[in-house]
């Protein structure tokens, strides 16, 4: 290392949090570790201010942000830029870089690290994201919400709390919230056991709906909305789960049936699109030209008498899901037959969660061995399919060695979020990836909070991150006046209605 004064110059405009730059420092030629691992990533210029520590000891760090001649200095245990302050930076990097240097004392030395870029593209990103809070763990599933997050700031509040509908043993559980095109006034979601039903809210209306009937396996479970039609398509499951006392993961979620209906809110009318008794089709996801389902489905035949439950527990190595696809008129509210998209099974691979680019181009999905809610694979990998080319490919740079799990597309399709637990394969935290008109994506950057440390103290997992035009207005207390109605009973219908 070697030792050097510094001589501290004036920028065209000094900016500070309360700390000044040390004069006398070594230089060091390795990259500062820092937690969250912001180096070098790719952010929206509309994004909140990225705060973090060092990861590792650190009596005191202070680090120098600059760009087009404006500085922050910031310093403490802490980074925290001001909002103002990171917000004109921002924009002056607009197309470029915040250049951050960062400064460390131990045993009253102080150490500068290697400086690293934070890039900012002018690819805006949506404001506000979504997603269920939830504890990694069966026991206490009861407690948790759906809840909503400004990405301009570090706004969160809650848009539905499980515990308002649960009375002691007679609990609910709360899942797969969805919008038609980003809208947050156009939402559904449904809730199992105690007064359960599916919530639809659309432009101020909200209904619950009861969507059992003997011509289907069950109510709707997985969601996708159709782009601008009041319809939703959904799968209907019979999901099973078994505990592994040896096996990294620790748990297996499986259906032992499951089929795709379709749903006419308008109407009121349910009918069965996909129910082929050998066929497990699950997590449905429409085109953004309205014209096309994509979905997942795996062959599977019951060879035995026993419990289907029993036989699908020593068979799940079996199962191993592809991507399908299904034409569909707009005019006439008909559906094609089914088309194979991507035979994940001839790679000895399990393919879900399909998801479309706003652009139509790009295809993404997870990846594992084998099953299908691979939230729970540590194996699981975010992989990519050109539509135009047919080429498909590991999304090696935004994956890491453990789960990639649930992702959405912004709305301008120029950014992700994604679920992963890279960080200590037990929790999911929001991931963002900035995606160029090629399909390649940026290095991941972790949601930013307040406080760096918010997420290693946080007990809960993110679940299904949606991205939204904007927050969720209906009060938690108005979704459980209307959950706690009767449901209104669905009509079930052989085919879609004109």
């Amino acid at each position: 290392m070697k030792k050097f004064l510094l001589l501290v110059g004036a920028a065209a405009m000094l900016m500070a949090c309360g700390s000044k730059i040390p004069q006398t420092f070594s230089e060091s030629d390795e990259l500062p570790a820092i937690y969250p691992d912001y180096v070098n990533v790719t952010v929206p210029v509309n994004i909140t201010p990225l705060t973090f520590e060092m990861d590792g000891p650190a009596d005191e760090m202070v680090a120098r942000l600059s760009a087009g001649g404006e500085e922050v200095v910031c310093g403490g245990k802490k980074v925290q830029p001001d909002a103002d302050d990171w917000n004109r930076l921002a924009e002056k990097a607009k197309g470029d870089a915040i250049k951050v240097e960062v400064f460390v004392e131990n045993d009253e030395q102080w150490t500068l690290y290697k400086p690293f870029n934070i890039y900012v593209s002018p690819d805006s990103i949506d404001p506000y994201i979504s997603y269920r809070l939830i504890s990694p763990s069966y026991v206490t599933y009861e407690e948790l919400t759906i809840s909503q997050r400004c990405l301009e700031n570090y706004d969160e509040s809650v848009v539905y709390d499980n515990m308002l509908c649960s009375e002691g043993a007679n609990g609910q559980c709360i899942n797969c919230h969805n919008y038609q095109q980003y809208n947050p006034d156009r939402m559904q979601f449904h809730a199992r056991q105690n007064l359960g039903g599916t919530v639809i809210a659309y432009d101020g209306n909200i209904q619950k709906i009861n969507m059992t009937n003997d011509s289907i396996l069950s109510a709707g479970v997985y969601p996708t909305w159709h782009p601008w039609l009041k319809l939703i398509v959904y799968s209907t499951n019979k999901t099973s789960q078994t505990f592994h006392s040896v096996d990294p993961n620790k748990i297996e979620v499986f259906d032992t049936e499951s089929d795709l209906i379709a749903y006419d809110v308008e109407k009121n009318e349910v009918t069965n699109i996909e129910n082929d008794s050998t066929e497990l089709e699950c997590f449905p996801f429409w085109a953004p030209d309205g014209k096309t389902l994509y979905y997942c489905s795996a062959h599977f035949e019951y060879k035995d008498t026993i419990d289907k439950g029993k036989e699908f527990t020593t068979r799940t190595e079996e199962v191993k899901y592809n991507l399908y696809k299904k034409s569909f008129n707009p005019e006439t509210m008909q559906f094609g037959p089914r088309q194979l998209v991507f035979a994940a099974d001839s790679l000895d691979k399990s393919a879900t969660l399909p998801r479309i680019s706003p652009d139509g181009r790009y295809l993404m999905f997870t990846l594992a061995k084998a099953g299908v809610f691979h939230i729970w694979h540590h194996d699981a990998d975010l992989w990519m399919m050109d539509l135009q080319t047919g080429k498909v490919r590991n999304m090696e740079e935004i994956n890491s060695p453990d789960t990639e799990g649930y992702h959405s597309w912004s709305s301008n399709g120029r950014w992700v979020v994604f679920s992963s637990r890279r960080y200590d394969g037990n929790y999911t935290r929001p991931f963002f990836a900035h995606i160029d008109s090629n399909g390649k994506a940026s290095k991941p950057f972790e949601l930013p909070c307040a406080d760096p440390d918010y997420h290693r103290q946080f007990l809960k997992c993110y679940n299904i991150p949606e991205f939204m035009h904007g927050p969720v207005t209906i009060s938690p207390q108005r979704f459980a006046s209307v959950m706690k109605q009767e449901a209104k009973q669905v009509k079930y219908v052989g085919r879609l209605q004109k």
